[in-house]
C-alpha cells in the first residue's frame, strides 16, 4: 500500500522517561525519511512537541490539529505553518483521521488512550478501516495488549477483531506494519456483535 499520510497520537507530558522521546524522534525520522504527511494533535510539549521538532528539523510535513481553547492557553506548536483549529475535542479527532493511511500510537496518558479506543470502536463498526500500529514501547502498552485480548476471551469481542491492531516493539516496524496490516472494510459491521 502507498503510505502517504499517517496520524500520530502521543503524549503531552514532558516529565517522561528519555526512552519515549528517542522512540518518537526516530519515528519522526523515518516518517521523514518516507516522504510520509505527519497528522498531530499539535501540542508544543512532550511526545508531541518532539515529533513536531524532528519532523520540522527534517523538512517533513507536518499539520496539528488542536480545539481553539486548547491553542489559547498555548498548547499549540509555534512552529507549525499547516494547523487546524477546531471547536471541540469530537471534531478534532474526527480531523485526526480524516484521509489517514494509517493511525500510529505511541505512548501516553488519558488522551491518548481514549484517542486509540474510539478508532478501534470505529473499526470495528467498519467506520474506519485503515492499519491501526501501537508501539509498544519498553513495553509499555502489555497491559492494553492483555486487556484488548481478555476482551476478546471473555467473548466481549469477536476473535476477527484481533486484526483490527499490530502491537510493534520498535519504531523500525511500524511502516512494515503498517504495510502488512490485514485489510479491512465497511462489512467489519456484520461481525461486530459477538
Amino acid at each position: 500500500m502507498s503510505i502517504r499520510k499517517v496520524t500520530v497520537y502521543c503524549a503531552s507530558s514532558a516529565q517522561i522517561a528519555p526512552k519515549y522521546f528517542e522512540a518518537t524522534e526516530a519515528l519522526a525520522q523515518l516518517l521523514v525519511a518516507q516522504n510520509i504527511k505527519v497528522v498531530f494533535g499539535g501540542g508544543a510539549k512532550g511526545l508531541m512537541g518532539r515529533l513536531a521538532d524532528v519532523t520540522l528539523a527534517e523538512g517533513g510535513q507536518i499539520q496539528g490539529i488542536m480545539p481553539e481553547f486548547m491553542n489559547e492557553v498555548e498548547w499549540g506548536h509555534r512552529g507549525l505553518n499547516d494547523f487546524i483549529y477546531t471547536e471541540t475535542m469530537s471534531e478534532r479527532k474526527e480531523q485526526l483521521i480524516a484521509g489517514t493511511d494509517a493511525v500510529i500510537t505511541l505512548p501516553g496518558g488519558s488522551g491518548t488512550l481514549e484517542e486509540l479506543l474510539e478508532v478501534i470502536t470505529l473499526k470495528r463498526l467498519g467506520l474506519f478501516t485503515q492499519p491501526i500500529i501501537i508501539l509498544n514501547t519498553d513495553g509499555y502498552y502489555e497491559p492494553l495488549k492483555m486487556m484488548l485480548e481478555r476482551c476478546v476471551q471473555e467473548r466481549f469481542m469477536n476473535e476477527k477483531h484481533l486484526d483490527m491492531w499490530t502491537f510493534v516493539n520498535a519504531p523500525q516496524a511500524v511502516i512494515p506494519a503498517i504495510e502488512q496490516a490485514a485489510k479491512w472494510n465497511s462489512g467489519a459491521i456484520d461481525f461486530a456483535v459477538v
